[in-house]
């Protein structure tokens, strides 16, 4: 197991390094403004709220379905998971990460990625009750997830933990609004 794990940090360290080697100028400017506008899940609380405002009563039980996710997810990611890793965040200067598309580095730890489980979280949720929009908002979680990566804050695999917390959540938030 742990020459599997071995490896399996190797293959990570190697996709960020691929993806930090890379130079894309326009892609960095649009992925640091996706992964800004994420940030304390903006992003999602304002497709709550046009949710909400546009979708009549579907619409409202799309965003009380993703809000709810999101709120298990980001409370499982950040309050739980994080404080009981001890992964670095990747090192952007040693990599030679493009500065242009920087976002600040949190403090916390790398693993799991916040920001991919609320997105995850959201996008399934509020997906399942708005089949329509289940594609572009998981779409976008995933623009979101790799944003991560490209703008030098996280692992491949932070983000691919955090997807799978995102799912996660927004099935135990459906069982759990549905028993309320």
């Amino acid at each position: 197991m742990a020459a599997w794990l071995s490896e399996a940090k190797v293959v990570d360290t190697a996709v960020y390094a691929a993806v930090a080697g890379t130079e894309t100028p326009r892609l960095d400017v649009a992925m640091r403004r996706l992964s800004r506008a994420a940030d304390h899940s903006k992003l999602w609380f304002g497709a709550a709220a046009g949710l909400s405002l546009l979708g009549g009563s579907r619409g409202r039980e799309a965003s009380l379905q993703g809000l709810a996710a999101l709120g298990i997810a980001s409370a499982f990611a950040n309050l739980l998971a994080k404080p009981l890793t001890t992964r670095r965040r990747p090192e952007r200067e040693e990599l030679r990460v493009l500065a242009s598309r920087h976002v600040p580095m949190p403090r916390s730890s790398s693993f799991p990625s916040g920001h991919t489980a609320s997105a995850f979280a959201f996008a399934t949720a509020a997906g399942a009750v708005r089949p329509a929009l289940s594609a572009p908002l998981r779409v976008l979680a995933t623009l979101v997830g790799y944003s991560r990566v490209h703008t030098g804050v996280h692992y491949p695999a932070d983000v691919l933990a955090g997807a799978f917390i995102g799912v996660s959540s927004a099935e135990l938030a459906k069982r759990l609004l549905a028993a309320g």
